[in-house]
Parts: structure tokens; C-alpha cells; sequence
């Protein structure tokens, strides 16, 4: 019923007349050219994605030029995801041990090569100092006049430097999507559904992105506001804070039970999704998910790509692969391997060599 409402109207011309670049109105050139070749990649085909794919893999870290990836299938994703969880505090490294330096190397050899960059932020608990998990209350103390504001704008300070500082060797800033307080509708998060007000949480987004584009002038971000469990588009929405303040729209979903559930639940909140997308103008992806260790041989084309095939989606992207007992991609040897080939070769999922073509 939402598929055959967007498309009638599509058909009547109602979402036809929309505004056609970022949310940013300064957006640096190159940012604007994201935003069109993730609206223009639509038609071809849905990306896919890895966390710091570049990074470490099952056996390996920090080796030049490696991916588990592209060991299995010949090929890089189309997606990179990153993640700036303790640059806040001052830390050379982040979370996860990955050096900032070399995250904007990497950032930067995704973009030469002609692959899109995705950005997380883990952030500590402003307030209690604690990690992004410690659901300490935090937003209201740190909103303008909170006990804690000038603790979060010096955050946001080191984030708009470490933006800043994405260039490519001629100097131009390298345009990458900002993936800020994300699934905000769970609760396991400092900014989480019980831990501030709909309000509150708005009004932190919209703080985030004015501080950043206004004060700071950082200008290469697009904004993706990405959920984690809803059951309507109601529910998705609730805390929308609204489309001037966002670019990309998803959700997070990750294959924890039965593959029944996981694809009821994956195909229900994509319909709902599909339609958010189609009448608010945004892009569309599917921020996080996967099978943790991909315990099923066929989980690339008998699960995850026949659940994505119905939808017009950016990308998908599945989480890191940071040690043997926790990854979602295969690498040489692991038992969906083989599976992952094909669904590399289906003509729906764009890897970086068909981004170039």
C-alpha cells in the first residue's frame, strides 16, 4: 500500500518540485556533486558498504592497500565507513585503535580512487565522561545554556578541525557524510529515546549542524540521520529534526535471530523508508546491518539481496570486521565467501569498479 502511494504520487507530479542539493545551501562544489551522484547511483544499482574496511581485518592491521573485501571478491566497496568516537577528548587514536592520521589517509584514498566516505561519531558522555554506552543524562546539559555546553561546543571544535583537515593533495576539501547521534531510537546511547525529550533531541541536531556549517564554516558534510527500531513512519520521524537539517535518512538493522525475523523486520522498516524518502526528498540507505561471523553460507544472495532487491536504496553497509569472533563481511577462507562473490556479480550492487565505470 506505501509503494503504490509514493508511486501515484510520482504519477500526479506531487514530489516532483523539490529542491535538489544538500541541506548545507553553502556546500562546497564537490559536496553538491556527492549528493548528485548518490541521487544519480540510485537508478543504477544500491552501494555497498564497509566499516573501516581499510583499516584492520581478520588477521591483518593497518597493512597499505588491504582489504578483507576485496581479497574475497577482487574488488573494493563502493562505501568506507569510519568512525571519530574519541576525538572529542583529544585522543591520537579512536575506539576502535584506528589513528586519526591514518583515518584521513584513508579518507582520502577512498575519495581519489573514487568511493564515498561515511562517518559515525561515538562520542563520550559529555557529562560523565564516560563512553557513548553510558546513558548518563547528557543532551539537556549540554544544549545552550546546559552546565555542560562549553564542554560539547570545544567537541564540536575538534570535530570541525578534523573536517577541515579532509583534503586532497591540491588543497580542496573532501566531501564525506555525516552520520551523527545514530540509532537515537533505542536507548544504549547517551542521546538514546529515554535518555532526552523529542525535544531535546532536535534541538541538539540542529544546534550540531548550525554550529558546524555557521560558527565553524564546515561546509563538506552531508547529514544522515539514522534510526535503530520503529514500527511505523511515525515512529521513524518522531524526532526528525526536520529536512534542512538532513541529507541521507536509514535505519540500522542487524541479522541477530532467526532469518524469518530479520526479514520481516528488514523489508516492513525499508517500505516505510522508501516512503519517508519519497516525501520529505531525501537519500535513502540502509546505514548498518549484517549477520555477526555470517554463519549462513548463503546469506549474501539468499537473505540480505533478496530483501534489498524490491527497494531503490544509496547503499548498505555492514560493520567491522575487528576480530575473529566479530565481523560481517567474509574474508579468504570464510564459509560465505563464495556467496559473496556472486552477490558482488549481481547486476543490483555496485562495488568501486562499477562506480568508475
Amino acid at each position: 500500500m506505501i509503494r503504490l502511494f509514493i508511486a501515484l504520487l510520482l504519477l500526479t507530479g506531487t514530489l516532483s518540485a523539490q529542491y535538489s542539493g544538500p541541506a548545507d545551501m553553502q556546500a562546497t562544489a564537490e559536496t553538491q556533486q556527492l549528493y548528485q551522484r548518490l541521487r544519480a547511483l540510485m537508478q543504477r544499482g544500491i552501494m555497498f558498504g564497509h566499516q573501516d574496511d581499510m583499516a584492520y581485518g581478520i588477521g591483518w592491521k593497518y597493512e597499505h592497500d588491504r582489504s578483507d573485501v576485496k581479497d574475497v571478491c577482487g574488488d573494493w566497496p563502493a562505501v568506507f565507513g569510519w568512525d571519530l568516537g574519541h576525538l572529542e577528548t583529544g585522543r591520537p587514536v579512536n575506539l576502535d585503535s584506528v589513528p586519526f592520521d591514518s583515518l584521513r589517509s584513508y579518507i582520502r584514498a577512498v575519495h581519489e580512487r573514487g568511493g564515498v566516505n561515511s562517518i559515525s561519531w561515538h562520542g563520550n558522555n559529555p557529562v560523565s565522561g564516560g563512553s557513548a554506552w553510558d546513558t548518563s543524562l547528557a543532551v539537556a546539559a549540554i544544549l545552550p545554556g546546559g552546565s555542560s555546553y562549553a564542554v560539547y561546543t570545544a567537541w564540536l571544535d575538534r570535530l570541525a578541525d578534523f573536517m577541515h583537515s579532509l583534503k586532497t593533495a591540491d588543497g580542496i576539501s573532501i566531501p564525506v557524510i555525516f552520520r551523527p547521534f545514530h540509532e537515537h531510537t533505542g536507548s544504549w546511547f547517551w542521546w538514546g529515546q529515554r535518555q532526552c525529550s523529542t525535544t531535546e533531541f532536535r534541538t541538539l541536531w540542529q544546534f550540531t549542524v548550525n554550529y558546524l556549517t555557521t560558527v565553524k564554516q564546515v561546509h563538506n558534510l552531508l547529514y544522515a540521520y539514522s534510526a535503530a527500531d520503529f514500527d511505523d513512519d511515525g515512529g521513524y520521524m518522531e524526532r526528525y529534526p526536520g529536512d534542512a537539517f538532513v541529507d541521507v535518512i536509514g535505519f540500522d538493522l542487524f541479522h541477530s535471530g532467526s532469518a524469518e525475523q530479520y526479514l520481516r523486520l528488514l523489508r516492513q522498516r525499508l517500505e516505510v523508508l522508501e516512503a519517508v524518502a519519497a516525501i520529505n526528498h531525501k537519500i535513502p540507505a540502509l546505514t548498518e546491518t549484517g549477520q555477526e561471523r555470517v554463519s549462513a553460507a548463503d546469506w549474501w544472495t539468499q537473505i540480505l539481496l533478496p530483501a534489498l532487491r524490491p527497494f531503490r536504496l544509496s547503499y548498505v553497509l555492514v560493520w567491522r570486521n575487528g576480530r575473529p569472533d566479530h565481523y560481517y563481511a567474509p574474508y579468504p577462507g570464510q564459509v560465505s565467501g563464495n556467496d559473496f562473490k556472486k552477490f558482488r556479480a549481481d547486476e543490483r550492487t555496485l562495488f568501486l569498479q562499477d562506480l568508475n565505470q
